[in-house]
């Protein structure tokens, strides 16, 4: 059975008794209304909440969230920013989306993320499968799938989560 974290993109507490869902990522745009009720309810749930976006760390500070996840798959040395919000956020559970490439997936996974996500696209499908399974094999590091294609057949994909949108569950 995977594991799911359902990125919010809709109004919906329904998602929160989804029990194949571990956590939940709510965008730094999320109003500060709604965060709060989801946030009061996920954790009464006993299941997580991350924020993601430009400003996720500071939405995520301000929010009473569990963490939050940060693309450093456009950054020239994604260690040094890793290590700084580590330093910054002791507390914090944090995901970072590497590139889809071996060298920069051990590059942030030597900072010892709590996990690491690599996009998902239908093209590119089965060598991003080929990523995660050599990933997996040499990594204590949580692998994560993050599907950014609707046509992505997710049960073909071995990760420790998949990262979904949560119009996908029903």
């Amino acid at each position: 059975m995977q594991n799911f974290i359902i990125r919010i993109t809709q109004k919906n507490f329904n998602i929160i008794e989804n029990q194949q869902c571990r956590c939940f990522i709510l965008p730094d745009s999320t109003s500060v209304e709604f965060a709060a009720e989801f946030v009061q309810k996920a954790h009464a749930a006993d299941k997580l909440v991350l924020a993601s976006g430009e400003k996720a760390v500071s939405f995520y500070q301000k929010n009473n969230l569990d963490g939050f996840m940060v693309d450093t798959s456009k950054e020239s040395a994604p260690q040094k920013l890793i290590k700084k919000l580590q330093a910054q956020n002791p507390q914090a559970i944090i995901g970072v989306i590497s590139r889809n490439r071996r060298h920069e997936a051990m590059l942030v996974s030597e900072c010892e993320p709590d996990f690491v996500a690599f996009k998902v696209w239908q093209e590119g499908l089965e060598q991003t499968k080929e990523l995660l399974q050599w990933y997996n094999e040499l990594f204590l590091i949580q692998s994560a799938a993050q599907i950014e294609d609707n046509d992505v057949d997710i049960s073909a994909i071995s990760a420790d989560f998949i990262i979904i949108e949560d119009v996908e569950v029903k």
